[in-house]
C-alpha cells in the first residue's frame, strides 16, 4: 500500500548540506516532519506545489542571539524572523535573567511559546558576568538545575569570566558540567583571550564562540577545536572582518549568529540572511553559506533533529528566488507555510522595578586645574572601546564637556537594589552638542546608563525612563524629545514590534536633533559601554574599570581634588 503523505515540493534545487551541492529532487513532507526526498519514492501527496525554478534551502538558525536586545518579547520577534527564514534561534536569556534571575528566563521561555519559531535558550553561564557587579540577581548552578526540565532549554550560554575558568571556580565548573549529563552543552565567550587562554577554555568544556574580530581570531577558534559563529549585528559587525577563514575543509566548524540586533535593523536589513548576503558577495560559495546558515549551526548545538532537508528532520524550509541576493519567496517552519502573522501579545510581567534616588547632586564631578583623564573612546560598530588618555581642565571647581574634542560626562546609576552607588566617568565619540540619552539597558548589570552634554539634560533623560519603569530616552535641559517604554524589567517593551520600530526610528531623529550625526547606533553602542568584560575601558555604578589590568582606575590621573573613579554611596 502507497503511503500518503501531507505535501510534495517538486520542482526545485534542494541543497544537500552533507555534500554542499544543490540537486534537482522532490520533498516530500508529512506533518512537521519530511519523509523522503528521493525522486521516484513510492509516495502520494494530498496537495503538491511546484518550485520550478527556485532553490529550497533548510531553515536558517541564529547561533547565538540575546533577544532582548530588540527591545520586544520572543513572541513578537518570531513574527519578523519568520519572515527573514530564521525557523530556530538559540537565545542567551542572561539579560532578563541579569535583571529578574530565574523569573526573568521563564517569562522569556513562556512568551516565547505563543510564537512558531523555535526558541531553544542556553542558560545564563554569568549572573552577574563578574562577581564584583552590582545586578538585580544572582544565580548559582544550583538555581539554573531545575530549568533543564523544560523542553526549550539546550545547555549553559557564554562563559564570560575567563579568570573563573583557569582558576577552576567551583560554581562556574559545576555550571558547565551540568550541561553535558542532559546532553547539551556549553558556550564560550572568548573576547580579548590570546590562543593559549582559548585552548584552557576549550579544555574546560566550552565547545563554542562568537568573540572573533579577525581571520586570525577565527582560525585560533578553530585551531582550538571550537565552533566558531561569524557575527553581524547591530554593533557587533564583524562578518567581513572574519568570513575569510572559512575555507572547504573546515566549513563545518563555522556557522552565523547576529548575538545583539535591535527590531529596527531586523526590519531593515534581515536577521541571518543579511549574514548570508554578505558572506556570498564576499566570495564564499552559496552551498557552503547556507549550509553555515542551518546545518552547521545545527550540529554545533547538538539540534540532531533540523538542520538539513533530509528524512526524518524537521520540515523548516526556505524558498529562495534568488541565492545571492537571498530572496525570499515563502517560509515553512514545522511542516507549516508561514504566510502570515500570529495574532499572538507579549505576557504580562510585573516582578521588577526601577529603584534609585538619584539627585543632581550626584553628577558633579569636582576638578581643578588641567589634569591627563582616562576617557572611554567609541568604537564605532564594536563594543570593544579604546583606552583614550586626553588632559582635561576643571572649570570653576569641576569638569565640564568639551564639545571640540567631544568629551562628555557618562554615568551609570545602579537601579536594582536602591544602593545610591553612581559611577561617573568621561566618554568620547557620541557627538552630543546639547541634550541627553538614558537607557536602562546596559550590559549586563543593566543600570541606568547616561551620556550628555550637561547635568541638567542627563537628569532629565534618566527621570523619564524611571517614569516609565524602563527604557530609553533623548532630553534637552528643559524637556524630553523622545522616549521608548520598556516595562518589561527595563529591558522589553509590552508593545507589538512595529510600534517598538516607529518608537525607535523616533527616538534616533530626537538623537539627531541634538547632536552631529554618527555613523553608527548610538543607543546599543551606549549599552556595552559598561560590560566590564569586554576590553578595554568600561564604566559600572562603582566607578572606571579596565579590563586590561581587571581593575578600577581613576578618571582624573593626577586630580587634586580626590575621585576614587566616580564611586558614590548615598
Amino acid at each position: 500500500m502507497v503511503q500518503t503523505v501531507d505535501l510534495l515540493l517538486t520542482g526545485a534545487k534542494v541543497l544537500n548540506v552533507y555534500t554542499r551541492e544543490f540537486t534537482t529532487t522532490n520533498v516530500w513532507i508529512d506533518g512537521d516532519k519530511i519523509v523522503s526526498v528521493l525522486p521516484d519514492a513510492d509516495l502520494k501527496a494530498r496537495t503538491t506545489v511546484d518550485l520550478q525554478g527556485k532553490w529550497l534551502v533548510p531553515g536558517f538558525i541564529d547561533a547565538h542571539v540575546h533577544i532582548e536586545s530588540a527591545l520586544v518579547t520572543p513572541s513578537e520577534i518570531g513574527k519578523i524572523l519568520l519572515q527573514h527564514g530564521v525557523t530556530t534561534v538559540v537565545a542567551d536569556p542572561h539579560e532578563l535573567g541579569n535583571v529578574a534571575g530565574t523569573a526573568g528566563i521563564e517569562y522569556l521561555i513562556h512568551d516565547s511559546r505563543q510564537t512558531p519559531l523555535d526558541v531553544r535558550y542556553m542558560l545564563p553561564s554569568s549572573v552577574p558576568c563578574v562577581p564584583f557587579d552590582h545586578n538585580g540577581a544572582t544565580l548559582h548552578a544550583a538555581d539554573l538545575e531545575p530549568l533543564y526540565a523544560e523542553p526549550e532549554v539546550n545547555g549553559l550560554a557564554e562563559v564570560m569570566d575567563y579568570g573563573a575558568v583557569e582558576r577552576g571556580d567551583k560554581d562556574t565548573m559545576d555550571k558547565v558540567h551540568a550541561a553535558y549529563p542532559h546532553g547539551y552543552h556549553a558556550d564560550g565567550h572568548g573576547a580579548g583571550l590570546s590562543a593559549r587562554q582559548l585552548e584552557v577554555m576549550a579544555a574546560a568544556g566550552m565547545d563554542t564562540d562568537h568573540e572573533c574580530t579577525s581571520v586570525k581570531e577565527a582560525q585560533e577558534r578553530v585551531n582550538a577545536g571550537m565552533h566558531v559563529f561569524l557575527r553581524e549585528g547591530t554593533v557587533e559587525r564583524d562578518l567581513l572582518n572574519t568570513v575569510g577563514a572559512v575555507t572547504e575543509s573546515n566549513a563545518a566548524q563555522f556557522a552565523f549568529c547576529t548575538d545583539d540586533k535591535t527590531i529596527g535593523d531586523l526590519i531593515k536589513e534581515g536577521s541571518i540572511d543579511r549574514n548570508l548576503r554578505m558572506a556570498i558577495a564576499a566570495g564564499l560559495r552559496p552551498e557552503i553559506a547556507y549550509a553555515m546558515a542551518s546545518y552547521h549551526a545545527a550540529l554545533a548545538h547538538k539540534l540532531s533533529d533540523r538542520g538539513s532537508i533530509s528524512a526524518g528532520k524537521l520540515a523548516d524550509l526556505v524558498v529562495i528566488d534568488d541565492l545571492a541576493d537571498v530572496h525570499i519567496s515563502r517560509v515553512m517552519k514545522s511542516g507549516a507555510w508561514q504566510d502570515e502573522e500570529t495574532a499572538s501579545k507579549p505576557l504580562p510581567f510585573t516582578a521588577t522595578h526601577l529603584q534609585h534616588h538619584l539627585q543632581l547632586a550626584d553628577l558633579r564631578m569636582p576638578l581643578e586645574g588641567t589634569v591627563d583623564a582616562n576617557i572611554i573612546g567609541v568604537q564605532p560598530n564594536h563594543i570593544t572601546t579604546d583606552h583614550v588618555v586626553q588632559s582635561v581642565t576643571g572649570v570653576q571647581g569641576e569638569f565640564q564637556p568639551d564639545f571640540d574634542r567631544d568629551i562628555l560626562k557618562m554615568v551609570v546609576v545602579e537601579r536594582h537594589h536602591n544602593t545610591g552607588c553612581v559611577g561617573l566617568g568621561l566618554v568620547q565619540g557620541f557627538k552630543l552638542k546639547h541634550g541627553a540619552v538614558a537607557s536602562s539597558v546596559a550590559h549586563d548589570a543593566h543600570n541606568i546608563v547616561a551620556v550628555g552634554s550637561s547635568d541638567a539634560a542627563i537628569m532629565q533623560a534618566i527621570m523619564a525612563i524611571t517614569a516609565t519603569d524602563g527604557g530609553q530616552a533623548v532630553a534637552t535641559d528643559k524637556e524630553v524629545l523622545a522616549n521608548v517604554p520598556l516595562p518589561i524589567g527595563g529591558l522589553l517593551s509590552d508593545q507589538p514590534y512595529r510600534v517598538v520600530a516607529k518608537q525607535m526610528a523616533a527616538l534616533r531623529t530626537a538623537y539627531n536633533q541634538v547632536s552631529v550625526d554618527v555613523d553608527y547606533d548610538p543607543f546599543i553602542t551606549l549599552s556595552f559601554l559598561t560590560l566590564p568584560v569586554i576590553p578595554t575601558l568600561k564604566l559600572t555604578d562603582q566607578g572606571l574599570f579596565d579590563f586590561d589590568t581587571f581593575s578600577f582606575v581613576p578618571v582624573f590621573k593626577e586630580a587634586k581634588v580626590a575621585q576614587a573613579a566616580g564611586n558614590r554611596q548615598n
